[in-house]
């Protein structure tokens, strides 16, 4: 379907692609990934032809169809469902023509293709892709300029799917899309009988979609069989190899030179040495291994506060006196890790701003701890940032008085080396101005983080580090993210906002996606039995989510004691601290004592939640 053959390309000066090589076969699912900035956008514009090689070729078979969502839908006036179908220009042309073709033979042609390509249930099909992209009935029949660029991404994004061509080209399809559309997304992708390239960093999308992987990397293309999983894996064992490989040569080498060095001047032996030399020169050098620093980020740790954090009774909250949420009657702990589901337009993000305390309620009690302290994270404030200013500067004005080293240290704390916290904002990346606000809300050691989308702009080495960073994290969080893999492994609540409300979700993530897709599905004309096996198998996991959710906060509590355990004996390994704070020292030793009793029970209580666990599932399959 798609090769590329030692392509070569610069941009600015800038070699992006060196004789790259890559084979993709039709119907393949492929996902391109790599860091942010090698070429992944460029790679898509050369095969569609905006831009031109330096040297090398890209062959696709003729006539093949190449779809890519290059910009959002235009703000006209026309639907969204007759945007969507306008994409077809092939059914558009043929019912045109249906209208004023007087010919009988050629009438007859026109309603046979239009027969071929189903034009007539184009509706419908076009209906579903836009509904599983969050737009309800109502919407679809609305004029495309009510509503904002990021929705019209979605429309240009569900025409493009409605054209089906044969070779689907997605950069970051994920990135204007909450977590519902994510899921809908990523089965569609699974069905999509075309061949799909898809640049995400987006693991479980990687995980679903695709079962190949295809990796930039030095200006070269690598390719893997697999989900982004099982590259990861491929990929660090190729890097062990290639490592043991070297050292391997560079001792032979060594022995080598060390044979020429002792009896080049010998004429018993001058022979060999020459052959030796020879050898020497001909052994092509390994290459070295290089890794790109890994991204930091890591959260200040607050002090502990008496719970609850935060208590809602009966409250409300809207705009403009129109309640979007109600009676809510909820409660936060500084040991809570929140998860908020939902689709767009439903509250979650006004329920964030309403913990954040930038909504007041508009009735009811909302009762705050008097020293609590949040840190609240929205798209919105990276447009905030300063141009001008550097990383720096940004923390300096929120740390008045602090030594410089100390602000360095801050934002070091979130990746800002030497080489980025100087420059102005204007020549950061998506991905560090988003590390930058999340320095800047965390300046004050928050007990509570309100996370609104913090990974649009992360590649997944970010996202892990900001994943990381959760989970040692000593306060509560709240998630609105379309990222499954962070919410399921950060976040051990999910509470669902949706009619007017916010409950608890008695679920996980697998239990959700199967709840929408199961929706979706029940309105086309999937069998009965079929939906009922699915809400059988839906049910079953929810009667197991409680004892997984135990079992999960157990292993995290333990974890946690012994991370602190590991950075007591850290400390206590320093000789210097029994000189010159023995008082400290001697804390520390029996903090170590208390940490080893408490490790011990709470990995009973963990083994003990897992066995449970474990048992109730076996029960369960059987």
């Amino acid at each position: 379907m798609l090769r590329l053959d030692k392509v070569t390309f610069r941009f600015g000066g800038r070699i992006l692609l060196e004789e790259a090589s890559a084979f993709i076969a039709e119907g393949h699912k492929v996902g391109l990934v790599g860091r942010n900035g090698v070429g992944k956008s460029t790679l898509f514009k050369l095969i569609m032809g905006e831009l031109a090689l330096e040297s090398g070729t890209i062959e696709v078979p003729r006539r093949t169809r190449i779809g890519m969502v290059a910009q959002e839908a235009p703000a006209t006036d026309i639907s969204l469902i007759d945007t969507v179908l306008a994409a077809d220009v092939e059914r558009a042309a043929l019912l045109a023509e249906a209208e004023t073709v007087t010919d009988p033979n050629r009438m007859a042609e026109v309603h046979i293709r239009l027969a071929d390509i189903d034009a007539y249930s184009a509706p419908a099909r076009a209906g579903a892709i836009l509904s599983g992209l969050g737009f309800p009935a109502a919407d679809q029949e609305r004029a495309c300029s009510h509503f904002s660029g990021g929705w019209r991404m979605r429309v240009a994004l569900a025409a493009m799917l409605f054209s089906n061509p044969e070779l689907l080209l997605l950069d970051e399809p994920t990135n204007y899309l909450d977590l519902e559309g994510v899921m809908w997304l990523e089965n569609y992708l699974e069905r999509y009988r075309g061949t799909v390239i898809v640049i995400s960093h987006d693991r479980d999308l990687l995980n679903r979609a695709v079962g190949e992987i295809l990796h930039l990397e030095d200006r070269k293309l690598t390719s893997y069989s697999g989900n982004y999983d099982r590259f990861e894996e491929m990929r660090r064992m190729r890097l062990e190899n290639q490592a043991a490989q070297r050292t391997r040569q560079e001792n032979e080498r060594a022995r080598i030179q060390s044979f020429i060095d002792r009896f080049k001047a010998k004429a018993t032996k001058a022979r060999q040495a020459q052959s030796r030399m020879k050898a020497l020169a001909r052994m092509k050098p390994i290459a070295e291994i290089y890794e790109e620093a890994s991204v930091r980020i890591a959260f200040p740790e607050p002090e502990e506060l008496a719970p609850p954090l935060i208590t809602l009774d009966g409250v409300s909250v809207g705009y403009d006196g129109k309640s979007v949420l109600k009676n809510l009657s909820l409660r936060i702990d500084q040991e809570d890790r929140i998860a908020l589901l939902g689709s767009n337009g439903n509250g979650k993000s006004t329920f964030a701003k309403l913990i954040a305390g930038r909504l007041s309620a508009m009735a009811g009690t909302l009762s705050k701890s008097g020293k609590l302290r949040i840190g609240y994270f929205a798209q919105h404030q990276l447009d905030a940032l300063k141009e001008g200013w550097t990383a720096v500067q940004h923390m300096a004005e929120l740390s008045p008085g602090m030594p410089t080293s100390k602000v360095r240290a801050r934002i070091g704390a979130f990746g800002f080396g030497a080489d980025k916290a100087d420059l102005p904002v204007s020549k950061l990346s998506g991905g560090e101005k988003a590390r930058l606000v999340l320095a800047l809300i965390s300046v004050e050691a928050p007990h509570l983080l309100i996370l609104d989308e913090p990974t649009n702009h992360l590649d997944i080495d970010a996202r892990e580090a900001l994943i990381q960073a959760l989970n040692g994290f000593k306060g509560a969080a709240i998630l609105v993210s379309h990222d499954r893999h962070m919410l399921e492994t950060t976040a051990d609540q999910l509470w669902l906002v949706g009619n007017g409300t916010v409950k608890n979700f008695d679920g996980d993530l697998d239990d959700y996606r199967a709840e929408l897709l199961s929706k979706g599905e029940g309105n086309s004309r999937d069998a009965p039995a079929a939906v009922e096996r699915r809400r059988g198998a839906a049910k079953a996991r929810a009667d197991l989510a409680p004892l997984r959710r135990a079992a999960d906060k157990a292993e995290q509590r333990m974890n946690k004691l012994v991370s602190e355990q590991a950075g007591i004996e850290e400390i206590l390994a320093d000789p210097a601290l029994y000189v010159n704070d023995p008082n400290r020292a001697t804390l520390m030793a029996r903090r170590r004592g208390e940490l080893s009793r408490d490790i011990a029970r709470a990995e009973e209580e963990w083994l003990e939640a897992a066995e449970i666990y474990d048992s109730a599932r076996r029960e369960s399959a059987a």
